[in-house]
């Protein structure tokens, strides 16, 4: 996978160190994962949007694959989407980018929300995948949302009780996730990104990982409030699994229109995991978009 992108860790100002893969020249897109996935989850996208003349950014975040995964605090401040926005911010600096697109998919669009938020000069233009916005997920909490997206309430307990239950057998929590959230898509993901996700899944992974959510569930809420009414300026797309939960339960494009200017939207033919159930698509919609940005 990723054969001619470069594979490096970079350390930030503030010390944190993230994987960080690139390739490609062009227009910069950073490219941003969910859970319980690393950066991999866009192998089969990435170097599509290479080829089409992109200069393409993928970063574990931090937490997750081969980023750093510091300590926590009583707050969860260390996971929140401040905190790993901040961490895209510094890298894409770091990498000599003054502006770039973003596209984020399950955490990761939490994080380009996030981003786009805080760096609204940096950020020309965000794809979210197949996510509203999280504040918006919680204040329309019912049965339907809690019976299929019961991990953001079992992860958000204290520590160690989910970690302790993941950990009796990470390899089959994660493997069942993948399955269930890809309405049984198993063929999608390959062998080789299963792997990679399993080999990740590591005791601190699954920690860090829970403070994400944990955080999202505090700290990310209280800052969201602060920005309550403050709508994003740039282009916004929002694609998402027509099969999935998200496209059950929200007229997306509508949501997305109260937290942003300018939207457009489509769903695909899959489940939850865009990149990897649909990648054609998923990668014509990007760059439909992207390229229609940066003509402007």
């Amino acid at each position: 996978m990723f054969e001619n992108f470069t594979d490096d860790r970079v350390q930030l100002s503030s010390g944190i160190t993230l994987r960080v893969r690139t390739a490609g020249q062009g227009p910069v897109v950073l490219l941003l994962h969910g859970y319980p996935q690393t950066h991999v989850c866009w192998h089969k996208v990435a170097p599509v949007l290479v080829d089409a003349g992109f200069h393409v950014v993928l970063s574990d975040l931090r937490g997750y694959g081969d980023s750093d995964k510091p300590e926590t605090d009583e707050d969860h401040l260390p996971y929140s989407k401040r905190e790993l926005a901040a961490d895209q911010a510094a890298l894409m600096k770091q990498l000599g980018h003054d502006s770039y697109f973003v596209a984020g998919h399950d955490r990761g669009g939490r994080v380009a929300h996030r981003l786009a938020r805080d760096y609204p000069d940096a950020v020309k233009a965000v794809s979210f995948l197949d996510i509203v916005p999280t504040e918006h997920m919680y204040a329309q909490t019912e049965r339907t949302f809690a019976t299929g997206y019961y991990h953001w309430f079992f992860l958000i307990q204290p520590s160690p009780l989910p970690e302790r239950l993941i950990g009796g057998d990470a390899e089959y929590f994660l493997t069942a996730k993948l399955s269930a959230w890809s309405k049984g898509n198993d063929a999608a993901f390959a062998p080789e990104a299963v792997r990679e996700y399993v080999r990740c899944f590591s005791p601190e992974a699954i920690h860090s990982t829970c403070e994400d959510y944990r955080a999202a569930a505090t700290i990310d809420l209280d800052h969201d409030q602060q920005d309550a009414g403050v709508q994003l300026t740039m282009p916004v797309q929002a694609l998402w699994g027509a099969k999935g939960l998200v496209a059950m339960l929200y007229d997306v494009v509508d949501v997305w229109g109260r937290y942003a200017e300018q939207v457009e939207g489509e769903a695909l033919d899959c489940g939850h995991f865009l990149p990897e159930e649909a990648p054609e698509e998923t990668a014509g919609w990007l760059i439909s978009f992207f390229k229609a940005q940066a003509a402007e």
